[in-house]
């Protein structure tokens, strides 16, 4: 019985081990099983924020984008302000007034002559005692910038401030 009696206390003890051992398993376990939900999490975290990087992205392109679409209208309207001043100024008007102005006096070594469009003017002619600074007077348009009115006999010649180069002319506008 002896035998018996220690059998059955060592199966006890083996048993009431084991028990213990699956407890601690079960805890390890399930401390793994918390890292592994934290590790997903983690990996959860950085996807979400993947993502938002790639919309932040793809929402800038898309404010780009627009800018430089707005930026190239931009552009092009001001092409076509340009294009259409540019045409109110036909390259040979006859005047339908004429106006006093004093007389005219050619630069030196030069005579009177008759300009006409894509001619230069000689740099003589961009001097002040040439040049027509009150043009709204005289029922001009304000000249398109860089350019500027300039007085040739009786005639008046739209050209370009800095190489000469002669946009339009209108004849007769003075007595």
């Amino acid at each position: 019985m002896k035998k018996f009696l220690t059998a059955a206390i060592a199966a006890t003890l083996a048993m009431s081990s084991m028990g213990v051992a699956t407890a601690a398993e079960a805890q390890s376990r399930g401390h793994q099983e918390q890292r592994h939900d934290r590790r997903d999490d983690r990996r959860d975290d950085r996807n979400d924020r993947r993502e938002e990087r790639r919309e932040e992205r793809r929402d800038d392109r898309r404010d780009n984008r627009s800018d430089r679409r707005e930026w190239r209208q931009d552009n092009r309207d001001d092409r076509r302000e340009y294009r259409q001043d540019q045409r109110a100024y036909g390259r040979w008007q006859q005047s339908q007034r004429r106006y006093n102005a004093g007389r005219y006096y050619a630069p030196r070594g030069y005579q009177q002559r008759d300009w006409s469009y894509g001619q230069r003017m000689p740099s003589y002619y961009r001097s002040n005692q040439y040049v027509v600074n009150d043009y709204g007077r005289y029922g001009l348009r304000a000249p398109p910038r860089g350019y500027h009115y300039v007085r040739s006999g009786n005639d008046v010649v739209l050209a370009a401030i800095a190489g000469g180069l002669i946009t339009a002319v209108i004849a007769g506008l003075f007595n």
